[in-house]
This record gives C-alpha cells, structure tokens and sequence, in this order.
C-alpha cells in the first residue's frame, strides 16, 4: 500500500533502489508545492484513470507543466499508467488513446495497470527506475553523465529516487 508519502527499498533488474514516492494524486492540497515536488523528481509517474475522460485530459497539463519545470524541451524519466484495470466495463479511454499520448510524450512507457489488484503497480514503479537510471548512466564515451537539466548535467550522486 501507498500513503500519500511513502520510502521503499525494491529490487530492480538485481540492483537494490529506494523510492521516495509522493502520491499528489492531481489533489489541489497539494498544487502549492506541486513545481517544487517536480523540479526535485527524478521521475514521475503520470496515472489517469481509464474510467475518467477528465484525468486522462489532465494529464497532458502535467506533463507541460514538468517539461516547464524542469526546463525541458521533451524527455524526462516517466511512464504513463492508464489505471483502474480492473474496470473494463466501465472504460472511457481506450488503450489506444493511453499508447497514443504516451508516444506524443516523447515514446514514454506506456501500462495499464490496477490499485485494486495490485495488476501491473509494481511494474509501474520498476519501469519508472529503469527509466531513471538510463538518465543517470555515464556516458562511456565521455565519462560524464547523460544530461540532466535538473541537475546541470552534472554526474549524479547515489541516493534515493524521488518519485512523484
């Protein structure tokens, strides 16, 4: 289970990772620090409800507003989710819409996946780290780090993933 703000170890592709998670779940508690939550990620998980036109429009508007954020002109670390899995009968969005903004998002990973089941959630988090750590690879050739606009492109220190 995810709290509102939660620290977890998991494994990744044999490699241990500690998540600080912050779940906003797009609440306007939270719109007051929502660019400083997003200039201190490292990765986001962008979640809309395939049962909700409204979440799904939504999402676009967040992804603008971290591209913003974190001075980006198109990619950083996230997957875009299409929840509620378990809801078929009751889809509003297709899974084509769900693969069609995740392509428009720069060719993000794109899931479905369930909180009720548990279907796909822990893939979610463990593609998001893979993600991330493609980000902070060192680049073989040049020793230094692929760029990090939110880090000045400046080498990465070990530490815990920040996810939002």
């Amino acid at each position: 289970m995810i709290t509102p703000t939660d620290r977890k170890q998991v494994q990744v592709d044999n490699e241990v990772a500690i998540l600080d998670i912050l779940d906003t779940a797009g609440q306007e508690e939270y719109s007051a620090m929502r660019e400083q939550y997003m200039r201190t990620g490292e990765g986001f998980l962008l979640v809309y409800s395939i049962t909700s036109r409204h979440s799904f429009e939504d999402i676009a508007n967040f992804h603008a507003q971290i591209l913003r954020v974190k001075d980006r002109d198109r990619y950083f670390p996230c997957v875009l989710v299409g929840n509620k899995y378990d809801l078929e009968n009751e889809r509003v969005v297709s899974t084509f819409e769900g693969v069609n903004a995740a392509k428009a998002f720069g060719g993000v990973p794109f899931l479905e996946a369930s909180a009720r089941t548990r279907y796909n959630v822990d893939e979610a988090f463990y593609e998001l780290v893979r993600q991330i750590r493609r980000e902070n690879t060192p680049d073989v050739a040049t020793g230094s780090s692929v760029p990090n606009a939110g880090n000045g492109g400046r080498p990465l220190k070990k530490g815990p993933c920040r996810l939002i």
